[in-house]
């Protein structure tokens, strides 16, 4: 029988619980909000319209459901590679644990390199070099900065993200100072009932805007390194989901206020265009808010990466000196330099455009398999253990089935 080691803060390797619900929001903020939504608007806009805001608060309840899956596991599991120690301790068996704790690797590995190559894009507005370059330069700075201890480059990724946040909290401000519209125009958010297309397209909509929110799950693989897991990580889970959704929601719908919906789909730059509506200032302001953006969402993922490989050697199914911790920064830099490598390689060799539409899809089977096995716990156990979130039985039930419909959705879009 597989057996589960679960590293604890009083054995001298084991990673240190440094962060606190601060940094655990700032971490889970950093790779939820990504680059993406910069240009995630324009899409939503041309589809929905001004009904397109609806479509973000319909995935962010989507989303709770499955967070609040991670959120009694990462509980009851407080370890790194959560999401391969819920199966192995569902099913006890280490092939399928081994399996979705690659996933999940995978997963953030073409994420992270399609992040990279995203940011070259923005740095080459104010830097004159190839674009392979400016991938490696990032790449190699960012892993550099992910070898850091957590609490320090968690820290310095929470500095990033308060810009990033800061800059779509700009675009919510111009829009609140520029007028009334934002508030009297606020019933054609709602289409009417009879209007059967614009129903249609909102929930093709909610698809994508599903997309958008992927990433904070991800706090429960640094749940191992978090201060009181048993009541910081819920929170933190929590915190992150509904600071975006409030996030994407007002940047949406001022977006659809301030240029129409029909500009806004033909943009390549949405967001960047909105705010030189609403305030004047030239596009480059946002496009260096973007490199911050795209910047930190590499650090992230390569944090996440290395805890992952970390966990799933602490667990017997990679090699054991994968949990070799450096003595000074106390972190694995041996699965950093691995997570780093794997992300240059992939984002100066492999066309990314068809793989980053697999991280979305992963991520949802991820979602259900993490639902199923915390059906499959709760089916063994007279009585849940104590002092971990409990949440009710109907929820991994909506996380399953929600998954799997949008993974149906999806194929019936292609």
């Amino acid at each position: 029988m597989a057996t589960l080691k679960i590293m604890t803060k009083d054995q001298p390797q084991g990673l240190a619980r440094s962060l606190t619900l601060t940094h655990a929001v700032l971490y889970g903020l950093g790779v939820t909000i990504g680059a993406g939504i910069y240009v995630l608007v324009g899409i939503a806009a041309g589809r929905s319209g001004m009904h397109a805001p609806l479509a973000f608060i319909g995935a962010a309840i989507v989303m709770s459901f499955s967070a609040a899956t991670f959120a009694e596991l990462g509980t009851r599991m407080p370890v790194s590679a959560g999401e391969a120690a819920y199966v192995e301790k569902a099913f006890d068996r280490r092939w399928l644990s081994l399996g979705v704790g690659l996933l999940v690797v995978m997963t953030a590995i073409i994420s992270a390199a399609t992040i990279s190559v995203g940011s070259a894009g923005y740095i080459e507005v104010f830097i004159e070099l190839p674009g392979p370059w400016i991938i490696t330069l990032v790449v190699l700075a960012m892993g550099l900065v992910a070898c850091l201890s957590t609490r320090q480059s968690v820290t310095l990724a929470g500095i990033m993200t308060l810009i990033e946040v800061g800059g779509l909290v700009l675009i919510i401000g111009a829009g609140l100072v520029s007028g009334s519209d934002v508030v009297t125009r606020l019933p054609e958010i709602l289409p009417t009932s009879g209007d059967v297309g614009a129903w249609v397209g909102l929930s093709g909509t909610t698809l994508i805007a599903v997309f958008a929110f992927i990433g904070f799950e991800h706090i429960v693989n640094v749940a191992e390194e978090i201060k009181a897991p048993s009541r910081t990580l819920p929170l933190a889970l929590f915190i992150t989901l509904g600071v975006t959704a409030l996030i994407y929601a007002l940047v949406v719908w001022i977006a659809v206020v301030a240029v129409p919906p029909a500009d806004l789909s033909q943009s390549s730059a949405p967001l960047a265009l909105v705010f030189e509506r609403l305030t004047g200032i030239p596009l480059e302001a946002m496009s260096l808010i973007a490199v911050v953006a795209t910047v930190n969402g590499v650090i992230v993922h390569m944090i996440m990466i290395a805890r992952v490989l970390y966990g799933l050697a602490s667990q017997g199914n990679l090699p054991s000196i994968l949990t070799a911790l450096n003595p000074t920064t106390g972190t694995p830099l041996l699965a950093t330099a691995i997570g780093v490598a794997a992300i240059l390689v992939l984002a100066l060799a492999v066309p990314l455009a068809g793989l980053a539409d697999l991280t979305a899809r992963f991520t949802l089977v991820i979602f259900a398999i993490v639902n199923i096995a915390l059906l499959r716990i709760r089916s063994r156990e007279a009585a849940p253990p104590a002092g971990v979130f409990i949440c009710p039985r109907w929820i991994p039930v909506a996380g399953l089935v929600s998954s799997i419909a949008l993974l149906l959705l999806d194929q019936i879009a292609i």
